[in-house]
């Protein structure tokens, strides 16, 4: 195997974590915070919007089985990157759209795949993705991990998280771990 990590902000860590943790490929994933000032953040700090941080999760995927650029598109197609520190009614920085690399090649391909998106205009406004080399990931609280999973009745993910996996489902069916289908 070829264990690749990365780190991605793309609002609610909730949502993210809960359609990252269905593609084939992705070996471990954890809900987290990175990109800020604050030594050792809680959920609570990181809401006040003065962290500096960002939701986010990081995950461990097989290279071999899924691609970079894939994990790019399923990023951009999961979230708005042109709502600057804003996803739906989610609002403030920690809500930014981010992409944290950890070596020169993710930098290159997050870039590209932005220009790429651009030049197609996929989208009717300007990305304002950023792309930062990683800092340290604070994980988050237990009861953040696997947030969706463990609170199916919870409104929110009723009402946001499950919509969201459906169009991910019908548009990335083949990337789905067969067991989740």
């Amino acid at each position: 195997m070829n264990i690749q990590k990365i780190t991605f902000g793309n609002g609610c860590f909730w949502c993210t974590e809960a359609i990252f943790e269905t593609l084939k490929g992705v070996k471990s994933l954890a809900s987290g915070y990175m990109g800020g000032h604050t030594l050792n953040p809680t959920y609570k700090d990181v809401c006040t919007g003065t962290t500096g941080h960002a939701e986010v999760i990081q995950l461990e995927y097989d290279a071999d089985e899924l691609s970079f650029d894939e994990l790019l598109l399923v990023f951009f197609k999961t979230h708005n990157p042109t709502t600057l520190n804003r996803q739906g009614g989610d609002v403030g920085t920690q809500y930014r759209s981010a992409i944290f690399y950890y070596n020169d090649e993710q930098r290159d391909q997050s870039l590209a795949m932005i220009k790429r998106l651009t030049d197609e205009k996929v989208f009717d406004n300007p990305i304002v993705t950023e792309v930062t080399a990683a800092s340290e990931f604070y994980k988050a609280e237990d009861y953040h991990q696997n947030y969706f999973a463990n609170n199916p009745g919870n409104p929110y993910c009723a009402a946001v998280i499950q919509p969201k996996l459906y169009k991910f489902a019908k548009e990335f069916t083949e990337k789905i771990k067969p067991e989740l289908l």
